[in-house]
């Protein structure tokens, strides 16, 4: 058992990151099943299940693993990218204390206390994530993501049940677009997905150059990259590198939020969402994420 420890506990509830993560019976890269998220990690490049869990009594989660070897090595890779994908570490009384000021965000995290910004540790996964959920509703980004798993990812059988590794850089940067437009992705999404691939496998981009960067360095580096644009690039840097000014503002689901949570009468124009948002500064991601949250309902 691998002990994970929870920053702010107090401002912490697995249950609803749990809700959050499976939101979508779409979802292949983890699954939600008794309490529990399963995720198949490749901490030194083989395979490995992990259960994890809250562990009763302590102001930690536990991750057990259930198959595959780990050195101390693969223990530490597990600790982070948990940490990350779940922002164990996260202060969240500074966001809190701003939005129990706030008409709009005070409902929100009262609504769903605990709640942590569930992130996606894999840069490629992160960019190429938001590359195809451009211009399409959340429903078919996630049957496309499944498509591609499934066809150039790692399947792992298990106790009855199919646990996934997000395709390698290498893997996608070998393939031609036609074999994605196939899988229904438009021509210049998958021209687009096999950019990345090939800027991460010749190291061009990497995870560690992102988060050398300053926020604005880094959105800068993305937004140049073609078929990156504002809204993917404060995205990525939201959910892989966790600034919290990063604020999507041209994103559909938070002009949703918006319109219902202030109940009005159309969905805000751009303007509107930056006179709407301009106060969140350094509260922007966790802000976008709370609205995002209010537009489920599980």
């Amino acid at each position: 058992m691998i002990s994970l420890p929870i920053t702010d506990h107090r401002h912490f509830n697995f249950a609803e990151c749990l809700l959050f993560l499976n939101r979508s019976t779409r979802e292949c890269l983890h699954t939600v099943r008794d309490g529990a998220v399963y995720k198949l990690l490749a901490p030194e490049g083989s395979p490995v299940l992990v259960r994890i869990r809250e562990d009763a009594g302590k102001p930690a989660l536990a991750a057990d693993v259930l198959y595959g070897d780990i050195t101390p090595e693969g223990e530490d890779y597990i600790r982070s990218f948990v940490n990350k994908w779940l922002h164990l570490d996260g202060d969240m009384t500074p966001f809190y204390t701003f939005s129990s000021k706030d008409a709009l965000l005070g409902p929100l995290t009262r609504d769903y206390k605990g709640l942590r910004l569930i992130g996606i540790p894999d840069l490629f996964e992160a960019i190429t994530w938001t590359i195809t959920g451009q211009q399409i509703n959340l429903a078919f980004a996630y049957t496309l993501k499944q498509r591609l798993v499934q066809a150039f990812g790692y399947v792992m059988e298990e106790d009855g049940h199919s646990y996934h590794l997000y395709p390698h850089p290498a893997v996608i940067a070998s393939i031609r677009p036609e074999e994605l437009t196939a899988m229904q992705f438009s021509k210049t999404k998958a021209e687009g997905i096999i950019r990345i691939a090939k800027l991460m496998s010749t190291g061009e981009l990497s995870e560690e150059k992102i988060k050398a960067l300053s926020f604005e360095a880094a959105r800068d580096t993305l937004v140049a990259i073609k078929g990156i644009g504002p809204w993917s690039a404060n995205y990525v840097l939201m959910k892989f590198a966790q600034h919290p000014q990063a604020l999507p503002l041209e994103d559909a689901g938070l002009h949703n939020a918006l319109k219902a949570r202030l109940n009005m009468p159309a969905k805000p124009t751009l303007a509107e969402v930056k006179r709407l948002t301009q106060h969140w500064q350094q509260h922007a991601a966790y802000a976008t994420f709370y609205c995002w949250r209010s537009l489920y309902h599980g």
